[in-house]
């Protein structure tokens, strides 16, 4: 006798739980790497409190620029960034993680 299927999470809309009812095995065990790898990337992303804010944007920077983090020697910093004509420029905010 076959066990029962699982229950779905309560939180995702029912379309994807349409859809994922839908897909082969391949295709779910395609879909869970990409989940877990999504959720990775998104857990390292800036903070929503870091989204640029007038009060910390120096006077250099535009108001078209926004927050990037880069990975330098194992560290994370922020930085605004910006296009200017062909070249991006960017000026150091600080660490993603004040307290390393």
């Amino acid at each position: 006798m076959m066990p029962e299927p699982p229950t779905p999470p309560t939180g995702p809309p029912g379309e994807l739980v349409d859809s994922l009812e839908a897909c082969s095995p391949e295709q779910l065990r395609q879909i869970a790497t990409y989940a877990d790898e999504l959720a990775t990337y998104r857990d390292k992303e800036p903070a929503e409190t870091v989204a640029d804010s007038e009060d910390d944007r120096p006077d250099a920077v535009p108001a078209k620029a926004s927050i990037t983090v880069k990975e330098i020697n194992d560290n994370r910093y922020y930085y605004w960034q910006w296009r200017d004509g062909e070249h991006v420029r960017s000026v150091y905010k600080g660490p993603v993680n004040p307290d390393d």
